[in-house]
């Protein structure tokens, strides 16, 4: 898991129908992240803490506050203990969180306000929204690039945050989502360097010692962690059928969007499930990937429909033994 760096606050309003609502998000944990700014300049985390506390005349909310000095939960968002909750963050009426996740951003996604303006520093309270989007990424396994999104781009003719926050700093939401994928890219480098068996230390030896490295990485890769336990190889069967269904049309969407890097993540997805069959260790944060980001929701809307979603609780333990992750017991995730 990527470190924040930072604090989290939690300190929640209490549950009103018009703030907080008390319902569990729709898919039990968020789809995606929608990025505010507060539109009031100046205002810190603890003044809209107070504000939606006692707020009983306007239906609105958020999850997260973040000025210079805090990051804020004031509804439970799924870091913490509690599970991800429901806020009223985006108009019902405006369609495209609905066109692009296929749900409402109340009943599925996380509302993530930057304080700015007047006396907070923008720069302190930049690099904690940075870093907050960063871990949400990272805990739920979602790609920047198309799991963050801004208020004015879900409801175009209303709204204008974040971007109007940040260009009150000569950013971009282009900026906002490039300095996300830079912080997750360092982390997952340092997953997977940590995950590198260390080099050969006698110069005389080299050829010998490189062609044993290479034939212990594979054997030996700990993705960050130090569980003994072997990784069970991944049944082709469970390969075939993650690949097709879910990183397939994951690239071709990247694709489509010209999105090479996210397209380049997918591919590499693929090719490490493959060498998964022949019994490689696949890296914890892959597991989680696509776990939290297509098992878990496929699961719940099966679940729903009053089926029998057991095959998806099958192949997220299947991924957990190839990554060396404790089953999940009785409970699905």
């Amino acid at each position: 898991m990527i470190d924040l760096g930072y604090p989290i606050e939690r300190r929640y309003i209490r549950i009103r129908p018009q703030t907080r609502p008390g319902l569990r998000l729709t898919a039990g944990s968020p789809a995606f992240f929608v990025a505010h700014d507060t539109g009031n300049p100046g205002a810190t985390a603890e003044a809209h803490y107070r504000y939606f506390d006692r707020q009983t005349e306007r239906t609105a909310s958020a999850h997260v506050f973040i000025d210079d000095t805090r990051i804020l939960e004031i509804i439970p968002t799924g870091t913490g203990d509690d599970p991800a909750e429901k806020a009223y963050h985006v108009q019902r009426q405006a369609p495209e969180d609905n066109r692009r996740f296929g749900a409402d951003a109340n009943d599925a996604a996380l509302g993530i306000e930057l304080c700015y303006g007047g006396a907070i520093r923008f720069e302190a309270a930049y690099d904690r929204y940075v870093a907050y989007l960063a871990y949400c990424c990272a805990k739920w396994s979602k790609v920047p690039s198309t799991h963050i999104v801004s208020h004015g781009q879900l409801d175009p003719t209303r709204k204008r945050d974040c971007e109007q926050a940040l260009a009150t700093a000569g950013r971009t939401l282009a900026d906002l989502i490039r300095d996300v994928e830079r912080k997750l890219a360092a982390a997952v480098q340092a997953e997977e360097s940590s995950a590198r068996p260390a080099e050969p230390s006698s110069a005389g030896s080299s050829g010998r010692n490189q062609a044993g490295a290479a034939a212990d990485s594979a054997k030996t890769q700990q993705d960050g962690a130090t569980a003994a336990s072997s990784p069970a190889a991944l049944s082709a069967a469970t390969c075939s059928h993650l690949v097709r269904s879910y990183i397939q049309p994951a690239w071709h969407e990247r694709i489509q969007a010209g999105d090479s890097e996210g397209a380049a993540h997918y591919a590499r997805l693929a090719e490490r499930l493959r060498r998964c069959v022949d019994g490689e260790r696949l890296l914890k944060s892959n597991a989680q990937e696509i776990i939290v980001g297509w098992l878990s929701p496929a699961w719940f809307k099966t679940r729903a429909k009053g089926e029998n979603p057991d095959r998806f609780r099958a192949m997220a333990d299947e991924l957990r033994r190839c990554a060396a992750i404790p089953p999940s017991g009785s409970a699905l995730w």
